[in-house]
């Protein structure tokens, strides 16, 4: 079946779909009836450590060299006992060499103490986010009876990204862990322990990273930080967490996501860091409560900071992606996700001068054609209403997740162009190319087909910022060893080529490319 290529301006055009859009629910946004089971892209698979060859469809440039490496969960049970939430899976490591317009492919489940436990015992020994390791059977009642009441431990299974640090690949996860991996063979090499180098419980799955190689990352948060030029800013989100349900959670026989609750009667506070001196702004910046799991990009200009995100209207969707939920079918599947808040983008203007003597009830942005609010409201408080990225269109895609630009050339700077998924499914079911002047949107779409989080690489003669290609990596849930990764025109947004792997591979998190050097 040969792909859709939507170009949506003005109109409104819905992809082919028997999931039908009506009107907007009490979530602010379009219901859908009807959708497709998607259990198949939540099920364990086996790893393929040897690399296969692919059949290429189209053409793949030959300019490409490299290989495109993702994270993600890949086994969801040892023996009987299974995990709760998609968030708890081992991670599966995938490699997609692309050398002269061919690809090879291979994964490989990280080798973690927390996977190495599990599959010593074939039970999970281990706990994770939704998911509490049960006292082993194999003591006596006594020392069962005492082991509810250890600490639950850190995992150590970094199934969330692929980052660089100093040239060496590390795959990462949301606590104080990561690994090295060869990102050639994808085996694993070594723990590194942020608390043995720096003061933290655990640090973020997301850094950022500056041309020179500067890394930044922080610790000891569930919040994120978005990264301007200067700035590092810091999001304070009132999704909180019971410290009492957390420390009792193996007593109760629950994972530590029963203790992470989103308070939507708190604000979102922006804080500004500097990233040359490390004072912290005074000035706090707050806006009504909204979640973020992903920014888009932040810079500055003309004495304001751009900080621009998807957002969403509620903090609770975390807990629903339980694999139950992933896993549902017909009327429940619609409900669950008929009930969830999707993510927009959004813009926030933060006027970087204020002082004092800064008027109060004035609105402080005054960039031109920028819909966005700041007005100080007393000593050292902004509050802040945000403008929206997208047109009424957005809509009808389920918002947008997974957001990626040029990073190489335009992270921190102005930009015109970001990708991302729409989400007209629990999971990425399109790919979308925005671009900020006109706020128009291109769409690439095929039902049936799921696409992961879009990579951008830019073209080796690159002029203009979408000068180059997407990489994804496509799923099906409807056809067995199915899966492709799809490469388009990052400009044109048409497809050049997609290579088939005969293998099944499970919805993942993120990845990167890795050029061959």
């Amino acid at each position: 079946m040969p792909p859709v290529k939507l170009e949506v301006s003005d109109a409104t055009i819905t992809p082919s779909s028997d999931a039908k859009p009506k009107e907007l629910n009490k979530c602010n946004q379009l219901e859908l009836k009807g959708l497709e089971s998607i259990a198949p892209l939540v099920r364990s698979v086996e790893e393929t450590p040897e690399p296969i060859a692919t059949e290429v469809c189209g053409t793949i440039p030959t300019w490409i060299r490299g290989s495109l490496l993702r994270n993600g969960p890949g086994k969801f049970e040892f023996g009987n006992q299974h995990y709760n939430h998609w968030f708890d899976g081992m991670a599966m490591l995938h490699q997609f060499k692309i050398e002269d317009g061919k690809v090879t492919y291979r994964s490989r489940f990280l080798q973690s103490d927390a996977y190495k436990k599990n599959s010593e015992r074939n039970r999970i020994m281990v706990s994770e986010f939704g998911t509490v390791a049960m006292p082993d059977p194999c003591k006596n009642f006594f020392l069962r009876f005492l082991s509810r009441f250890e600490m639950i431990e850190a995992t150590d299974n970094a199934s969330v990204s692929f980052v660089k640090y100093k040239g060496d690949c590390f795959v990462s996860t949301e606590t104080n862990y990561m690994y090295r991996v060869d990102p050639e063979s994808l085996e694993t090499q070594n723990k590194v322990d942020w608390t043995k180098f720096i003061a933290v419980n655990m640090a973020t799955a997301h850094p950022h990273t500056e041309p020179d190689g500067t890394t930044y990352n922080m610790g000891n948060s569930y919040g994120r930080k978005a990264m301007s030029e200067n700035y590092v800013v810091f999001i304070e989100q009132p999704i909180k967490m019971d410290l009492m349900k957390i420390v009792t959670a193996k007593l109760r026989g629950k994972g530590i996501s029963e203790g992470v609750y989103w308070d939507p009667k708190q604000d979102t506070v922006f804080h500004l860091v500097d990233k040359h001196t490390g004072q912290t702004s005074s000035v706090k910046f707050h806006t009504k409560a909204l979640s973020v799991f992903h920014q888009i990009n932040a810079y500055e200009e003309d004495g304001f900071l751009m900080l621009d995100m998807c957002c969403s209207d509620n903090g609770e969707a975390i807990n629903n992606y339980l694999i139950q939920n992933l896993r549902k079918s017909g009327e429940a599947l619609d409900q669950v996700y008929n009930t969830m808040y999707r993510a927009f983008p959004r813009r926030f203007v933060l006027p970087l001068n204020v002082t004092n003597d800064t008027p109060t009830g004035v609105n402080l942005n005054t960039r031109p054609a920028s819909s966005a609010t700041s007005f100080k409201t007393a000593k050292d408080k902004v509050v802040c209403q945000f403008e929206d990225l997208h047109g009424e269109d957005l809509y009808e895609y389920g918002g947008l997740e997974f957001p990626q630009i040029n990073y190489s050339k335009f992270n921190t700077r102005p930009y015109r162009y970001f990708y991302g998924c729409g989400f007209r499914h629990l999971v990425g079911d399109s790919l979308l190319k925005i671009d900020l002047e006109g706020k128009k949107v291109k769409v690439w779409y095929q039902k049936g087909l799921f696409p992961s989080e879009p990579v951008f690489v830019p073209s080796p003669d690159a002029v203009e910022e979408d000068d180059g290609v997407i990489l994804s990596v496509v799923v099906t849930p409807t056809e067995d060893k199915s899966t492709f990764l799809l490469v388009l025109n990052a400009k044109t947004w048409e497809e050049l080529g997609r290579a088939e792997v005969p293998v099944n591979i499970p919805y993942g998190f993120h990845g990167t490319f890795n050029p061959t050097a």
